[in-house]
């Protein structure tokens, strides 16, 4: 079931999204060769307790999960499309590292997500996580009152189309708010039909998720870790969005 939040909702969600921004900057400000992506996963949680919030994704088990996810931050490296789970993976010079987490602010949920490089990178790379963040904006830019969620993959699909990267099609936004994952599913392509219509209260996670090489992808044996199929790098970029009355409000700019 769709849910709709209320204007007393969307305060906390507003103040959430804010705190939420405000840690996702910083740990990817660490982000660097030599540091292991478990450090990484123990900054986010610290800073998020810090502020008396808690992380969203320790211990969130989903629908089909084994166990529930053991760490506040996903951190997935390369050829991880989403949901890595930290380690003592040590992050070299020329990777990429996608960093995705939700916060628990006053019992309402936000979640967003960037890929940055560690160090240096190439020029394909960088176009790859160049387009996938532009991607992101394509799909806020469709979102309105109004409108359709099949609206949101569209535009995206049209906008990266051109460039030759995978959209990964197993995989999509979702609803966010009471719980880490509502519905609405968002794809990030053209699909049949319009899909649900987007009302004010309502509060969506895009993320755009581009591979370098083909869209396949597979679930590790770890239960969480998805990865390309050829072996290629990943990149995702994710907000949460308010639907108003007149506009779409990104909450974890």
């Amino acid at each position: 079931m769709i849910t709709i939040k209320s204007k007393q909702e969307w305060t906390v969600l507003r103040e959430g999204g804010k705190r939420l921004a405000v840690i996702l900057r910083q740990v990817a400000a660490n982000v660097r060769p030599g540091i292991t992506t478990l450090v990484l996963d123990q900054l986010a949680e610290k800073l998020i307790r810090e502020t008396g919030d808690e992380p969203a994704f320790l211990r969130y088990q989903p629908w089909g999960a084994q166990y529930p996810y053991p760490a506040s931050l996903c951190v997935s490296v390369n050829n991880e499309v989403v949901h890595g789970i930290p380690d003592t993976t040590i992050l070299k010079e020329g990777d990429i590292v996608s960093l995705d987490f939700g916060v628990r602010h006053r019992g309402l949920i936000t979640d967003a997500a960037v890929t940055v490089p560690v160090g240096k990178i190439d020029a394909r790379t960088q176009k790859l996580i160049d387009i996938t963040k532009e991607a992101l904006d394509v799909g806020i830019k469709a979102v309105r009152p109004g409108g359709f969620v099949g609206d949101i993959g569209k535009a995206i699909e049209k906008y990266v189309a051109p460039h030759k990267f995978g959209i990964v099609k197993k995989l999509g936004g979702h609803g966010v708010g009471y719980e880490v994952h509502e519905e609405p599913y968002i794809p990030n392509f053209k699909t049949k039909g319009n899909g649900p219509k987007l009302k004010p209260g309502m509060v969506i996670a895009l993320e755009p998720m581009l591979n370098a090489g083909t869209d396949d992808v597979y679930l590790d044996k770890d239960g969480y870790t998805f990865k390309t199929a050829d072996g290629k790098k990943s990149a995702h970029f994710e907000h949460t969005v308010l639907i108003t009355e007149d506009s779409a409000e990104i909450l974890t700019n």
